[in-house]
């Protein structure tokens, strides 16, 4: 899609439910509000994230008295986003972003009051559930990046990905670092003070949601829709999971996009999920583990501008390489630290910059590698596949950590890596 898209002006303004017609001189304005709007929610929803998962594990272990159950968190967090992916693409396939992130926002919100309520009565069983449902708020933070594709050229479509992903720094960042007070803050109502992070994730969680609902409109991914033409926007039979399932076995480059995408994101869950119950071993406090989670949630966004570029000027193969070899490092660095924060602190950094590498590079590929009408599809598939690999992970990393130690998780999210590896070289060959 480019500026000098020719969509009749009365399918646009049906599609997008808005009384003025979108012409081509006016589209560039229109990315502009829809991203400034999506960079918005994304600072709210990084930090309602980044609150809660910086505690997921240690609220775990209190609640459940045993270190080899603390991985479950990072399991129901990524277990949330993994089972609402496809209503969430069904949904928004149908009515749109904006209908799919709200919800997304509000069952995140739902679900960090259900973790207090766990926490609050010692039910572990409850505390799960309710990380279930926190997870559901990455979901809306994982979609907005297509919807920031949406609309974008596609010689551009990295960078407008990586500027939303680069957005979540802000609140992310902050998060970890707010984990304290807000444990603090709830410390005479009888909520224990790991999980005052959740208390404040609601919150945040809602208002997130309010925003998408009144701001984000037109709609992006109906806009997108429209201005392919009046065949698209009455493609329905395209837009379900058969179809991009259809689409994806069409297309060896969507099968790389896939594979990279959970790869990378299975990689650093894995590892960044059981890092401040590694360091906790070595003498580190809560606020020393929110420093180093801050220093990895920096690395995944604050580079990914530069990720995107680099994806959209050397292309995606390149940039996906870039994020094997920067996982490979990380897993080594944090694999070896021992007792050195400082060396921990480095790797997860590094594992941040990896992963934001993966994660640029392999959602540009996939919206490039299938057609307009199956794009919510596919990426609704690829977030399943992403975050059900990533609980996975989660659950084996505890399990990993508690029998051989945090060196051997390392080791093994490491060899992740091999299966992306192969693909991509093997790409590299065809395409030379």
């Amino acid at each position: 899609m480019t500026n000098s898209s020719s969509a009749p002006d009365a399918v646009l303004s049906t599609a997008i439910s808005a009384p003025a017609t979108v012409s081509p001189e006016r589209l560039p304005a229109l990315r502009r509000r829809i991203q400034a709007v999506l960079i918005a929610t994304q600072i709210l929803g990084g930090l309602g994230i980044a609150i809660g998962v910086a505690l997921a594990a240690v609220l775990a272990k209190e609640v459940s008295g045993t270190e080899a159950l603390s991985g479950l968190a990072s399991t129901a967090t990524v277990a949330g986003p993994a089972l609402l992916a496809m209503p969430l693409a069904s949904l928004m396939g149908r009515r749109g972003r904006r209908a799919g992130l709200v919800l997304a926002y509000l069952v995140g919100a739902l679900g960090a009051g259900v973790a207090v309520l766990g926490a609050v009565v010692d039910s572990f069983p409850v505390l799960l559930l309710g990380l279930v449902g926190f997870g559901a708020g990455s979901s809306a933070n994982l979609a907005a990046r297509f919807a920031a594709a949406d609309l974008a050229e596609p010689d551009r479509r990295a960078r407008a990905i990586s500027t939303v992903v680069w957005a979540t720094t802000i609140g992310a960042v902050l998060g970890p670092n707010v984990a304290a007070p807000a444990g603090e803050s709830v410390a005479g109502l009888g909520i224990p003070v790991a999980a005052g992070p959740f208390v404040w994730a609601s919150g945040v969680f809602v208002f997130a949601a309010a925003m998408v609902a009144l701001l984000l409109r037109p709609d992006p991914l109906l806009t997108a829709r429209a201005l392919a033409g009046p065949e698209e926007a009455a493609a329905a039979d395209s837009r379900s999971l058969k179809a991009g399932l259809r689409a994806v076995r069409a297309s060896s480059r969507a099968r790389l996009a896939l594979v990279t995408v959970a790869g990378s994101h299975t990689a650093m869950v894995s590892i960044m999920s059981m890092t401040p119950v590694a360091l906790s071993h070595h003498g580190a406090d809560i606020r020393m583990i929110g420093l180093v989670i801050s220093g990895h949630i920096a690395g995944m966004y604050a580079f990914s501008p530069v990720m995107g570029w680099l994806s959209d000027r050397l292309g995606r193969l390149s940039v996906i390489g870039l994020a094997v070899a920067l996982i490979a490092v990380a897993a080594l660095l944090a694999g070896t630290s021992g007792a050195s924060h400082g060396q921990t602190a480095l790797g997860l950094f590094v594992l941040g910059l990896g992963w934001s590498a993966g994660l640029v590079s392999g959602s540009a590929l996939l919206t490039d590698s299938v057609p307009q009408a199956a794009r919510a599809a596919v990426q609704g598939l690829s977030d399943f596949i992403m975050n059900t690999s990533a609980g996975l992970g989660g659950l084996a990393a505890g399990l990993i950590v508690s029998q051989a130690g945090y060196g051997w998780l390392n080791l093994v999210a490491a060899c992740l890596l091999v299966p992306m590896t192969l693909l991509a070289v093997r790409r590299g060959v065809r395409r030379s």
